[in-house]
């Protein structure tokens, strides 16, 4: 079993790790197209190093960190554009 831990990378936006390193799979280059992509560095600013590290010729931009299809997943982020709605079961408290 292989377990994959990822880290948010922007707090202000919950901009996790996963998802920078798929906009800079998807071509991403510069910390512009990662504000403009996902929003990372667009309130505090405290992420934009970290962000740019994940670009081409940053300190991660070599390591294959993205899991591959089917290996075994932590939790998705809650805003992760790929998971569907949760489903709420309905709960009845009574005094």
């Amino acid at each position: 079993m292989m377990i994959i831990v990822l880290m948010y990378i922007c707090i202000c936006n919950a901009i996790t790790e996963r998802q920078v390193q798929e906009a800079v799979q998807g071509g991403a280059a510069s910390l512009a197209d990662l504000q403009g992509q996902l929003g990372v560095a667009s309130c505090c600013g405290c992420c934009a190093d970290t962000a740019q590290d994940y670009l081409p010729g940053g300190r991660y931009a070599n390591q294959v960190m993205i899991a591959p299809a089917g290996a075994a997943r932590v939790e998705d982020a809650a805003n992760d554009n790929h998971i569907a709605e949760p489903a709420f079961e309905r709960i009845v408290c009574r005094a």
